[in-house]
């Protein structure tokens, strides 16, 4: 009878030490917590990709809490987490959705950030969504004609090459450039090799060419300054010069000197033109009486 009371004690430990950690597994899994010092953050998303009640959030790949609920509101998705107490986020902390695993799960990912003002618990936060295999899958679906016409035109282009390097004569003209080439870079090796000395030659009187033309300049660089300098003036004094003159003839335009009213007067120039005319009239008139008669004098002296 003593034995059996052992043994029903036995399976009932065992039995309550089973349901303990059913329990606590289930609440790991679930993320079912007794601590009442949980933070809770409400997060937007515009999409949440599967994300589910009960995934978990990381803070810096860390687990510190869970998703409690979602909701879709004016096109957005809200999510409610709770976070552990001793997690500390910042006013520029960022939150986004990844993939956990190649299945498809879910989590969200916080960076706490870095300044130095909390974050406020009772603001929505705006969270983002780097994308999955999924999102990929359908961003290639969009593309796949495009990918298709590529892949064709790509298979042509090579079809194409192929038929080029094929062909004898292409291959044939190839390898006689390559060997005219291989000639003519023995021939320049054997001119230069042949030419050594003159080589060297040219380059030593190159050489102290450069170097007696440094030489000049040091030497008569102060005659080369003044030179300048000379110059400078002389190209000065032929824009004073150009100035002034331009000066006179606008001067001269606008009647301003002596000049510009002498050749701009009308009634002078009007005056000049009628005595020219009575001057070759009065010797048309002397050259027809020399021709004629002769020169005809009648004066009258008083």
């Amino acid at each position: 009878m003593k034995n059996e009371k052992k043994a029903e004690l036995k399976v009932g430990i065992i039995v309550i030490v089973a349901i303990i950690i059913f329990l606590w597994i289930l609440g790991w899994a679930k993320n079912f917590s007794f601590n009442s010092n949980e933070k809770s953050l409400t997060i937007s998303f515009q999409n949440v990709a599967g994300l589910v009640v009960g995934d978990f959030v990381s803070v810096q790949g860390i687990k510190e809490g869970y998703v409690k609920s979602l909701k879709n509101d004016n096109n957005l998705v809200l999510v409610d987490i709770s976070l552990s107490d001793d997690v500390k986020l910042k006013e520029d902390a960022q939150f986004s959705i990844m993939m956990v695993d190649l299945m498809g799960g879910k989590k969200i990912e916080i960076t706490p950030g870095l300044s130095k003002v909390d974050i406020d618990y009772s603001q929505i936060q705006n969270g983002s969504f780097v994308g999955d295999i999924s999102t990929a899958m359908a961003a290639l679906g969009e593309v796949q004609n495009d990918l298709v016409s590529i892949i064709s035109e790509v298979k042509i282009t090579l079809t194409s090459l192929n038929n080029v390097i094929n062909n004898a004569e292409f291959t044939s003209g190839i390898q006689n450039s390559v060997t005219s080439l291989n000639k003519l870079i023995q021939k320049t090796d054997l001119i230069i090799s042949n030419n050594s000395n003159s080589v060297s030659e040219l380059l030593k009187n190159s050489n102290e060419l450069v170097l007696n033309s440094n030489k000049f300049i040091v030497d008569n660089k102060d005659e080369i300054r003044t030179t300048f300098s000379n110059v400078s003036k002389l190209v000065k004094s032929t824009d004073t010069l150009m100035l002034k003159l331009s000066n006179f003839m606008v001067e001269v335009e606008n009647k301003d000197n002596n000049l510009g009213k002498l050749l701009y007067n009308k009634d002078l120039v009007e005056n000049l033109s009628l005595t020219l005319k009575k001057l070759k009239e009065l010797t048309d008139t002397i050259n027809k009486q020399i021709n004629d008669e002769g020169l005809k004098v009648d004066a009258n002296i008083f």
